[in-house]
């Protein structure tokens, strides 16, 4: 399930979705901590293979 902009995720606002792969999606975030973007990575979950 992708982020959508405007969703908080712990301290982040998502802005946009930049990428996604075999490994996760990237997203465009703001953190109001720092008052600057930053890039996010979150992994996919395990499938099972049985």
């Amino acid at each position: 399930m992708a982020l959508t902009a405007g969703t908080r995720l712990g301290a982040y606002e998502i802005v946009q979705p930049l990428g996604a792969g075999g490994m996760g999606d990237v997203y465009r975030a703001w953190d109001p901590k720092l008052g600057r973007h930053v890039i996010g990575n979150r992994p996919r979950r395990p499938t099972s293979r049985a």
